[in-house]
């Protein structure tokens, strides 16, 4: 049997945050549309997701057609089976649904939720295609210094993640 490894770029602007998931239940779609709107009322999002039996079509879902574009274009991309994405529009972030996204029952594991650039490791044999993992964003480039730490906390209560 023959096995060949790929890395797929995720195509989006580089404001877009996408949360890259398995899931293994044709209800998935209604079920992650109804965690995100319950999540963050208002949130705009497009959402698509790999039917790995059956008729195999990516099904999607969203409330926001550039959205649910990228997130069609990249499941076709990636074509593993059971994957979904979820790509949330500029000001929109994963920390606000994520946990909603991972207690719906259908999802089997979170990849990836970031708005780093992405290559997702895809590997494929006759069967089909499925997400061995991803690169998110780059390598590090040293160890934090004390004014590294202190830009960090400055940041995170700059941006209302943390009082005081």
């Amino acid at each position: 049997m023959e096995l060949k490894l790929a890395a797929v770029a995720i195509e989006k602007p580089e404001a877009v945050n996408f949360i890259l998931g398995q899931t293994h239940f044709i209800k998935s779609v209604e079920d992650l549309h109804e965690a995100l709107v319950s999540a963050v009322p208002g949130i705009k999002f497009g959402l698509a997701f790999n039917e790995a039996s059956g008729q195999c079509l990516v099904r999607w879902s969203g409330t926001d057609p550039a959205m649910v574009d990228l997130a069609r274009r990249n499941a076709l991309a990636l074509a593993a089976g059971h994957c979904f994405l979820v790509f949330l529009a500029e000001g929109f972030y994963p920390i606000n649904v994520l946990n909603a996204v991972k207690l719906v029952p259908e999802v089997c594991r979170i990849f990836c939720a970031t708005a780093n650039p992405t290559q997702v490791l895809v590997a494929e044999t006759a069967q089909g295609r499925g997400i061995v993992g991803v690169v998110d964003g780059f390598p590090p480039k040293g160890v934090e210094g004390e004014e590294d730490i202190a830009r960090r906390k400055g940041l995170l209560r700059r941006i209302g993640y943390k009082l005081g």
